[in-house]
């Protein structure tokens, strides 16, 4: 069955860094677009980033341009979701999904079960 494994969340300081992943099992991973979403505390679920099945294109929300570079490795089934320059509003639950096409831009089928990001002083 398919399954979407998200880590390497946890606690940063404002201006740091973190690197999530998400090991994807079940499904020819090089072929479906792969998002990231997050939810903040009392808010609903944002779209943060997609990529492509290939790797050949990327898109980010506006406040994470520039910040945030999504990356994928098919050869070990895993998107990334490197994020630098951190700010106490990027603390959410970060869930990765598989979206139903090559881009994700349709719709998603699979939804990992998230990981904590909090930024702190």
């Amino acid at each position: 069955q398919v399954q979407l494994v998200e880590s390497g969340g946890g606690l940063a300081q404002p201006g740091g860094s973190l690197r999530l992943s998400c090991a994807a099992s079940g499904f020819t991973f090089s072929s479906y677009g792969m998002s990231w979403a997050r939810q903040a505390p009392g808010k609903g679920l944002e779209w943060v980033s997609n990529i492509y099945s290939d790797g050949s294109n990327t898109y980010y929300v506006d406040s994470v341009k520039g910040r945030f570079t999504i990356s994928r490795d098919n050869a070990k089934n895993t998107v990334y979701l490197q994020m630098n320059s951190l700010k106490p509003e990027d603390t959410a639950l970060y869930y990765c999904a598989k979206g139903t096409t090559t881009t994700a831009w349709d719709a998603y089928d699979y939804w990992g079960q998230g990981t904590q990001v909090t930024v702190s002083s």
